[in-house]
């Protein structure tokens, strides 16, 4: 079934789709870095390599999130059910606006629904929370992969 969805891909409308969502999250990825302490702060604090880095990964993790969407738009299309494994590409961004977003925000949001402490210092301007958001985003797709391989209710060629 993975094959037949990976070859539905090179539809017009799959790839009209997949840039649009890959446009958006990228912008979502590169907002949570904005929020952080932006490129140049990045670049005065840690190097240009830190700032690449994290432009690598924001279009990895764009790219994933697009083919996941993708992946259970078709997915839905042929079976009329939708694989669990698609809600990682919201988690992942969900998990950065609380540990990218800058402290100050992050702190006002936590006590606003009760939590009085949060992360004061973000190493590496958030990079390891950014692995672990990639992290969550492998293994959504793993999740979704397996997930089309063994659907339930297959539908012919």
């Amino acid at each position: 079934m993975f094959t037949t969805i990976l070859s539905m891909q090179k539809e017009k409308k799959f790839i009209i789709q997949g840039l649009i969502v890959f446009v958006v999250f990228l912008g979502l990825y590169t907002l949570l870095d904005y929020l952080n302490i932006g490129y140049s702060g990045m670049i005065d604090e840690y190097g240009i390599l830190l700032v690449i880095g994290n432009i690598f990964l924001n279009v990895i993790m764009a790219f994933i999130s697009a083919f996941m969407w993708n992946v259970s738009t078709v997915l839905v299309k042929l079976t009329g059910k939708e694989g669990k494994g698609s809600f990682m590409s919201g988690l992942a961004v969900i998990f950065g606006m609380l540990t990218y977003g800058c402290t100050p925000c992050v702190i006002a949001f936590f006590s606003v629904i009760g939590i009085t402490f949060a992360v004061a210092v973000l190493p590496l301007a958030g990079l390891p929370y950014k692995f672990l958001a990639l992290l969550l985003l492998i293994l959504g797709f793993l999740w979704l992969k397996y997930e089309t391989n063994h659907v339930k209710c297959k539908i012919d060629k």
